[in-house]
């Protein structure tokens, strides 16, 4: 496969993942703020600050904005183009990377995805969010739905679909430990609000964000405990949304495009890919909040970001060419 489609496919449903995740985190914390009623300035900024700051566009936010608060803070992640990672710029470069690659995706999924982007580009999004902000996002997350169903139903199970999975994979890794970390960010108004009705209500929020409010309470039924909805959003083996589950998958994507067995490795990517998947497969979160949950998430990011550049190292980065030193051998194997 050439490098460039692989790198299309990759990162277009790695912004197809990203926009939906946007999406949730922004409806859920919408949602939150009318559970609490009478907030001032200062506590909304405290509301919104963490969710900018896991982000990781922080900068650029105060760059743009002075403070964060429900106004601010969706503008910059739903509509504001000069933030790439927002959900108007990541739904155009997936539609962008789609339609680089028409030929190898098919029409159904271009179709879908450009629908999303027409609605988007259109007047009357807008509309639509003023009207409620609910209904403008539950469209962008059932069009995702939709794009990610015609992927599985869809596409022969080839190289592409691989990086497919694995672009979605990461993408989903990445957000869960952005989304954990919100908590770390976020301040109570007392220490004594610790496991208090404010303080259960932004772990709930938490587990909403993460698509993973009922999948919890299966489990733990009405047991909302920081510790052990930290352990189900990192180590589960079988949540798709929690980070070891996301590795799982990227690690076997790795594997299925070089052919290398799963207990091997054949380039650096999937020696980063299997490490990762063996301290998730052994840690507990016990070990991860003696040495700092902030940190521990900080450091799977890092982790994450090498695994990544690796990929791109071994399957699409094209060195630049030298045409002056191509013309040169060219005329020298003339004479």
């Amino acid at each position: 496969m050439l490098s460039r489609v692989a790198d299309n496919l990759y990162w277009m449903a790695r912004y197809i993942e990203r926009a939906e995740n946007l999406t949730r985190l922004l409806e859920v914390n919408l949602q939150l703020l009318l559970d609490f009623e009478h907030l001032n300035d200062e506590q909304v900024t405290e509301h919104w600050d963490p969710i900018i700051r896991a982000s990781g566009d922080e900068e650029l936010f105060y760059e743009l904005y002075e403070k964060a608060d429900s106004q601010t803070v969706t503008d910059f992640l739903t509509f504001n183009t000069q933030n790439s990672n927002s959900v108007l710029s990541c739904i155009f470069s997936a539609r962008e990377n789609a339609r680089m690659v028409r030929d190898q995706i098919s029409s159904e999924m271009f179709e879908s995805l450009n629908n999303l982007y027409l609605f988007l580009k259109s007047a009357n999004s807008k509309t639509v969010w003023q009207h409620g902000a609910w209904d403008f996002y539950y469209r962008i997350k059932e069009h995702s739905h939709l794009f990610q169903g015609l992927v599985m139903a869809t596409i022969t199970r080839d190289e592409g679909f691989e990086f497919m999975q694995f672009g979605t994979f990461m993408e989903r890794a990445d957000k869960t430990t952005r989304i954990l970390d919100i908590k770390y960010h976020m301040l109570l108004p007392r220490v004594s609000d610790v496991g208090g009705a404010v303080d259960v209500a932004q772990w709930i929020a938490l587990l909403k964000s993460a698509s993973a409010f009922e999948a919890y309470h299966r489990i733990y039924v009405a047991d909302v405990n920081p510790m052990k909805i930290a352990e189900f959003l990192m180590f589960s083996p079988d949540f798709p949304r929690s980070i070891r589950y996301c590795v799982k998958e990227m690690n076997a994507a790795l594997h299925r495009i070089s052919g290398c067995p799963s207990e091997k490795y054949s380039n650096e990517a999937e020696r980063l890919s299997g490490l990762l998947l063996s301290e998730l497969n052994y840690g507990s979160v016990e070990a991860t909040f003696n040495e700092g949950l902030h940190e521990y998430l900080d450091h799977i990011q890092s982790r994450l970001n090498e695994i990544g550049a690796s990929t791109f190292k071994a399957y699409m980065f094209q060195a630049p060419v030298d045409l002056a030193e191509e013309i040169q051998q060219h005329q020298q194997m003339q004479q």
